[in-house]
């Protein structure tokens, strides 16, 4: 679709005065005060993603009763019980509780629900399971939130329950011995921003400042917050910067015998940035939820033999190249099923044998194609369906399924993605009652794709010392994005498809010199822009690509149009 490229509105007149402040370029100054960083000193702060956004983990509420039932169990030897979500936050957030705890002596076990079988969350045939087997304490991690039933099956048959999520919160609290979510009104905690990743590590911290441990240092554990962040696209900023920052830091030295694997097996041998995580670690990680089971990210993150690990990141890698054709598929058909309700404020398709475990990912890529709040469900034999939501900005999700839940058996999530359960008998009225939810609270300008972008350049003010100064605003990701630039009156010089359907340029700007860029998934855009030599506009985010050893800069292409420059 046609983009609405929308300049952040700033101070210009200040963009100088704070790169001189900083001895930075105009450019990385308009790109700071773009994110509300118009302070230098918080300027420097934001470029070094300094500590002193730490906050004290005892302002959530309930956490001190959290931290002292664990130490009692873990001085009694009674049995805990790590249960988590089948994604990345889940994994990496049960990962890091188990790995530390058993460090500290705990008698503990991991569960993770099956996606197909049981779903998401808390479940009481597994509660029950549990409490056959000895388990006294059930510490939930990115589940618990709405399991409101459930969890009062475990307090009758005796389990202490501890609930760490931070998924919406509806009218009341689960009745657990303690309820840890950043979204409680009550809460002191200074930032919502917290993924179950980074919840869990506030909790182990919380642990260690309490008492005395013996197992690792907290701090080495944030590898896995950084995991949990970017795959949650939860905010980066705030305390999710520096934890996520420390975290890739640590990915890139490959501490975790897992993670070293992993990267063999993906040929990562550079820096782990933010992409690094959100498209190659984080999907084969969650290749494992998708089509065989969570447990094998779990055995993978913590699993101490380098021998193991390795059995683990190929087993994982088998699977997500099976993910990527299941999808494939998937998305074929989803396209040729949604043809008919283009006009529609939203997107609803359901078939039945649909593999649940990829229908986020069409989803996703639905809401990318179209720009409409998607659905998309997979049912079973027995005719009850599982359903991924994705939004668009400005649309709640999350609030539109509230209006819709008579025509549903049970929903959850965030404002932008959710799930929901429904029978196939309710799907026609369902695809109607979220149609027009979604409809009562669209806008005109909701409607229309926006690019937002940080500023005009000129294609000779790019070189590689501005994209290695950009490169200290990292970590990127929801609330700190990549810097998109415009660049207009472009000549094309060459182009033409590569690979899966990519377009790649050569363009050129007055004096400047020659430039590659690439647009992935943008090869339709070759048949528009017509003859060689035409003149476009480019919104792109400049990057550096490693060639017989040396860097060049690249444009990597975000949307480009017809040149309206005489």
């Amino acid at each position: 679709m046609n983009k609405q490229w929308v300049m952040t509105a700033i101070d210009r007149d200040y963009v100088p005065v704070l790169a001189e402040a900083l001895s930075i370029s105009p450019i990385t100054a308009a790109v700071l005060l773009g994110r509300g960083v118009a302070d230098p000193s918080h300027a420097r702060q934001w470029m070094s993603a300094s500590e002193a956004t730490w906050h004290d983990p005892f302002l959530l509420p309930d956490m001190e009763r959290a931290v002292d039932r664990v130490n009692k169990a873990i001085q009694t030897k009674e049995r805990i019980c790590f249960f988590g979500d089948y994604d990345v936050d889940g994994i990496s957030a049960t990962s890091l509780h188990h790995s530390f705890f058993r460090g500290e002596g705990a008698e503990a076990e991991v569960y993770i629900p099956d996606r197909q079988s049981e779903g998401y969350g808390l479940n009481e045939q597994a509660i029950r399971h549990l409490a056959s087997n000895g388990v006294k304490v059930l510490l939930t991690a990115d589940c618990g939130t709405t399991s409101h039933h459930e969890v009062e099956v475990a307090n009758h048959l005796g389990l202490d329950v501890i609930v760490t999520d931070h998924h919406q919160i509806q009218e009341h609290f689960p009745p657990a011995l303690a309820f840890l979510n950043p979204q409680r009104a009550d809460s002191h905690y200074p930032f919502q921003g917290l993924c179950s990743g980074g919840l869990a590590y506030k909790f182990v911290e919380a642990y260690a400042l309490k008492y005395e441990c013996h197992a690792k240092p907290v701090q080495e554990y944030r590898d896995l917050v950084a995991l949990s962040s970017i795959a949650d696209v939860v905010p980066l900023q705030d305390e999710n910067r520096y934890l996520v920052r420390e975290g890739l830091g640590l990915l890139t030295n490959g501490t975790r015998c897992g993670v070293r694997a992993l990267k063999q097996c993906l040929g990562i041998t550079g820096p782990c940035t933010a992409s690094t995580v959100g498209f190659r670690l984080a999907p084969v990680i969650n290749a494992a939820g998708r089509l065989a089971h969570a447990r094998l990210g779990v055995r993978l993150l913590t699993t101490d033999s380098d021998v193991e690990a390795l059995q683990l990141a190929k087993q994982l890698e088998g699977l997500n190249r099976e993910r990527r054709q299941i999808e494939q598929d998937m998305f074929k058909e989803a396209v040729a099923l949604v043809s008919d309700q283009l006009s529609h404020p939203a997107l609803v398709v359901g078939v039945q044998g649909w593999h649940v475990g990829v229908i986020g990912i069409v989803a996703s890529r639905l809401v990318e194609r179209y720009h409409k709040p998607t659905v998309v469900i997979a049912f079973d034999g027995q005719g009850v369906g599982k359903g991924s939501l994705r939004s668009i900005p400005g649309i709640d999700v999350y609030q539109a399924l509230e209006d819709c839940r008579d025509s549903v058996v049970g929903f959850g999530g965030h404002p932008a993605a959710a799930g929901v359960t429904l029978h196939m008998d309710q799907l026609a009225r369902f695809n109607e009652k979220f149609c027009d939810a979604v409809a009562s609270r669209i806008t005109p300008d909701d409607a229309v794709p926006i690019l937002d972008v940080d500023a005009h350049v000129q294609l000779r003010e790019m070189h590689p010392l501005l994209v290695r100064e950009l490169e200290q605003l990292q970590p990127y990701g929801m609330g700190n994005p990549e810097p998109t630039l415009i660049a207009e009156g472009l000549t094309i010089l060459e182009k033409r498809v590569v690979g899966d359907n990519h377009l790649k340029v050569v363009v050129r700007q007055s004096q400047s010199v020659p430039i590659e860029g690439i647009g992935f998934r943008m090869g339709e855009f070759g048949d528009k822009l017509g003859r060689i030599s035409q003149q476009v506009d480019v919104a792109f985010i400049p990057e550096l690509s490693r060639w017989k050893g040396y860097d060049r800069l690249q444009l990597r292409i975000r949307d480009l149009r017809i040149s309206e420059l005489v």
